[in-house]
Formats: C-alpha cells, sequence, structure tokens
C-alpha cells in the first residue's frame, strides 16, 4: 500500500516537471515563429506630411508597393463636397486634406497613372479609371483603390500601423 502511494506521488511530480517542460519549449517554439524586430520594422514607412505639394502625386513605397500620395487641392476638395464616398477616403493631416493609396489597379494589379489635368488615374491595361480620391469612375476595377493601414502622428503619417483613423474607414467599408 506504502508504495502505491510513494509511485503516484512520483508519478504526479514527474507530470508536473514534464508540464512546466512543455510550456517551456512553447514559449521557445513561439519565440522562433515571431518576426525578427528588423522585419518588423521593415513594414512600417514614415511619410512627412509637410513636404507634399498640393495637386502634385508622388509615388512611395511601402512593403515593395506603391503607395499614391496627392495632397489634394482646392479645386479637388470643391468636386468631391457633397460626394460621401470621396469624403470618407480623404486622410486629413494638419489643414490638409490627402488621398493615400496602394497604387495598384484593384482589377488586375496594373499601376494606373495620374493624369494632372483632370485629376485622376487611368489604368492602361484595361482602361479602368479612378477619380483623384481613389475611387471608380469607369469600370472594370471592382473597386477603389486599397487604403493601406496608416496612423497619423503629427504631420507624420506611418504606413503599416493601423491608427484609429484608418480602422474607422475600414470598419465603414471605405477599404478592405
Amino acid at each position: 500500500m506504502e508504495n502505491n502511494g510513494r509511485r503516484g506521488f512520483m508519478g504526479k511530480a514527474f507530470g508536473a516537471v514534464a508540464a512546466v517542460g512543455a510550456v517551456g519549449s512553447l514559449v521557445a517554439m513561439k519565440k522562433t515563429w515571431d518576426p525578427l524586430p528588423s522585419v518588423k520594422a521593415a513594414g512600417f514607412t514614415t511619410l512627412d506630411m509637410s513636404i507634399y505639394t498640393e495637386g502634385e502625386m508622388v509615388t512611395e513605397k511601402w512593403r515593395g508597393k506603391p503607395i499614391f500620395v496627392l495632397k489634394k487641392s482646392a479645386e479637388v476638395m470643391k468636386n468631391e463636397k457633397g460626394k460621401p464616398d470621396a469624403e470618407a477616403r480623404n486622410i486629413k493631416v494638419g489643414n490638409d486634406n490627402f488621398m493615400v493609396a496602394i497604387g495598384l489597379c484593384t482589377h488586375l494589379g496594373c499601376i494606373p497613372a495620374f493624369r494632372k489635368d483632370s485629376n485622376d488615374f487611368k489604368c492602361a491595361c484595361h482602361g479602368g479609371e479612378f477619380d483623384a480620391s481613389g475611387l471608380v469612375q469607369q469600370v472594370p476595377p471592382p473597386r477603389g483603390f486599397d487604403i493601406p493601414p496608416f496612423k497619423i502622428d503629427g504631420n507624420t503619417l506611418v504606413l503599416g500601423e493601423a491608427g484609429p483613423e484608418w480602422q474607422a474607414m475600414k470598419d465603414n467599408g471605405v477599404t478592405l
């Protein structure tokens, strides 16, 4: 009878040690799966929004993708007035309004060209057109330009970090 008690205690002790070892192994394995800090940092791009010129479209790069940045002119803002879909896509930094979007046509991934004279984008692949807000004006694109996750920090836009402004756009169906 005494042996059974000792075996029961030893079995429980061995089980406890094995459980601690298993948890330690799982924590170590998870750390190897997490991206390195250098990889995480590569996922963010910071843009100083104070350097952009009104009406001039600039292509930046984030995670290997073209990012269209357009500081909207008063004329563009006037044309968008009363258009809720266009107004919902505005990214306001300070007193300025921007269109910031992944510069790939949502039809087949071509890179549309900006036409400054008409303040819109034309995709040469299949004739799709987008306005200065990134909304589809002529099909075949199924939806407007996608807006990358962003966070506004003063005059800086941090691409790759989902801030409250981007989360609100996503929650309201403005972007995927």
